[in-house]
């Protein structure tokens, strides 16, 4: 294998661990979201925080092959696809990053409710179905769609 396929692989295997990463927490969110009693929230977050993981090992593994790859193949900077994506990262990095740091507050007051009887709450319903979080965490999953569908169409290349 010369120096272009290995890149392209371990671009390709950081992509993988991105998205997949992104689609089990984007999943998690959902079923915590139809979830009542706080141990099941608190569960289906905590399995969303650790699909971040994946996230957080393919990202930068992407993104630094995928520079590296640019340069290789002689690819500007300057291209829509190539700024459009990094900007996209940046958005979905930015917006993952605080609608995590608020479910994992409310994962945490779910932990609470569920050591003190388990009952279905009202003001745990409510942080789920919280305006900003849910613009954060799916905004993060609508961008991180639109970074696939630049890569594998490059449009204007």
């Amino acid at each position: 294998m010369d120096r272009f396929q290995w890149l392209i692989a371990l671009h390709i295997t950081g992509a993988f661990l991105f998205f997949g990463g992104a689609v089990a927490a984007t999943i998690f969110g959902l079923l915590a979201q139809r979830r009542e009693r706080p141990s099941e929230v608190a569960l289906f977050l905590s399995m969303s925080q650790k699909s971040v993981i994946a996230i957080m090992i393919g990202l930068p593994l992407s993104f630094i092959l995928g520079l590296w790859l640019v340069h290789d193949q002689h690819y500007g900077y300057g291209q829509a696809w190539i700024s459009a994506s990094i900007l996209l990262i940046v958005v979905s990095s930015v917006a993952g990053s605080m609608g995590g740091r608020r479910e994992a507050a409310t994962r945490a007051f779910a932990e609470q409710l569920a050591a003190q009887g388990d009952q279905p709450s009202a003001e745990l319903r409510a942080r789920m179905r919280d305006p900003r979080t849910l613009v954060l965490s799916y905004g993060s999953a609508v961008a991180t769609l639109a970074i696939l569908f630049l890569m594998l169409w490059k449009p204007g290349s």
